[in-house]
């Protein structure tokens, strides 16, 4: 009997050494094989940038609506996300439980460039997909090193020339201050606009740089204003946009000022900073205002309101992250329907770079998404837009032409 015993244990061992010494290759995750497509999401549900938690909760109510449509080829489609409080640590802890306990198929929009960075070796070592990072840095756009990532929106480096190429046209002999994020997604956007702005450059006469923590800006503001900048380029979270904005108008303060488009969200920026306040600012957009008058009469925007309406009713439909995440979930949505019965996590990835002239129901118009297997940049157009007190009011065409061409591997 011992003999039997240490022979099947022998085998055991021999079994699991040569599994072990077999190179690991993208599986179908258990869901795939299920009556379900679990998807894997983080989100800051707490902390100081919970504002973004939209995202996630507008994503979860997208796919609510799809479930009670029939789903996905018969399929259903399983969100799962949880709260990271924008702690990287937590957010490669709460993956790996979401990979390895949830047997989610692939990660998809989770929010933030620290939490998507902790995680990226991970996914890509396990090959599991890493969709729609939401999230603006350069980072998700590396298909050589990291072939299991992609970005979704427009890059923050992009949009920083944006304001550049804007700021040449419209006010090119004004003295500029920077307001900015002390991190990488502050310093991407910085770099962007230095980048554009080139040999007037010098234009910059001060900028400041402040903790996503932080809860005062006054400060800042007044040593910006003393400094005889006549505009002002924001580049932070939305509720020390709102600070931002409100404190330059206590100061008797009206720079033109620039806000990023993280941070252009009506429900959780301006509307907190005062809508009066908050008159004339220019951000940038890639999707519809739903606020827009000239938007009323879209089918597009009445199946959004619709929408908000029956399965987001909590949410707000002037807070551009509610549609930040349905356009999100709607691109998902098209790489599902493009994999038909093909499930693998290889052929998810196939479709996410076989997007071609994609157009979001609720982007605008002459914005689409292209990728391909060395284009991992979805949405490479944005358009410049104003606050009129109400809502967003474009200011010219769309541009494209901040966008670097896509190198093989950038």
């Amino acid at each position: 009997m011992q003999t039997r015993t240490q022979t099947a244990l022998s085998i055991s061992l021999f079994l699991a050494a040569l599994f072990a010494a077999t190179p690991s290759r993208a599986q179908p995750a258990p869901a795939a094989a299920d009556n379900d497509i679990r998807v894997g999401n983080i989100m800051p549900y707490t902390g100081p940038l919970a504002a973004f938690a939209t995202i996630g909760r507008a994503e979860l109510a997208y796919f609510d609506m799809i479930n009670a449509r029939g789903g996905i080829n018969g399929r259903k489609i399983r969100f799962i996300s949880v709260d990271d409080s924008s702690n990287p640590k937590t957010a490669l802890e709460q993956t790996r439980d979401l990979v390895e306990t949830q047997n989610v198929l692939l990660m998809f929009g989770s929010f933030g460039t620290p939490d998507n960075l902790a995680t990226r070796t991970y996914l890509n070592d396990k090959k599991v997909p890493q969709l729609f990072v939401a999230s603006g840095d350069e980072e998700w756009a590396h298909p050589k090193a990291y072939p299991w990532t992609m970005g979704w929106q427009p890059t923050f480096r992009a949009e920083g020339r944006i304001y550049a190429n804007y700021i040449q046209t419209a006010y090119a002999d004004r003295k500029i201050a920077v307001l900015w994020q002390n991190d990488q997604f502050g310093r991407d956007l910085f770099r962007g606009l230095q980048e554009g702005l080139g040999a007037t450059a010098g234009m910059i006469v001060a900028d400041l740089a402040f903790d996503a923590s932080e809860t005062a800006i006054q400060n800042q503001l007044g040593i910006l204003k003393d400094s005889g900048a006549e505009i002002l380029v924001f580049d932070g979270a939305p509720a020390i946009a709102a600070r931002a904005i409100r404190s330059a108008a206590e100061l008797d303060w009206h720079p033109v000022f620039i806000l990023d488009n993280a941070s252009a969200s009506i429900a959780s920026a301006l509307q907190p900073a005062g809508l009066q306040n908050s008159l004339g600012v220019i951000s940038t957009s890639f999707l519809k205002d739903a606020g827009d008058a000239s938007w009323k009469d879209d089918p597009h925007i009445k199946a959004w309101s619709a929408f908000m309406d029956q399965y987001f009713p909590d949410g707000n439909k002037d807070d551009i992250y509610a549609m930040f995440g349905y356009a999100a979930a709607d691109t998902l949505l098209q790489v599902l329907r493009q994999c038909g019965d093909d499930l693998s996590r290889d052929n998810i990835m196939r479709q996410a770079t076989s997007l071609k002239n994609y157009q979001s129901p609720i982007a605008l118009p002459g914005i689409v998404i292209n990728t391909g297997p060395k284009d991992f940049r979805p949405i490479k157009q944005m358009r410049l837009v104003q606050f009129d007190g109400t809502a967003w009011q474009p200011i010219g065409d769309v541009v494209d032409t901040a966008f670097t061409t896509v190198r093989d591997d950038n």
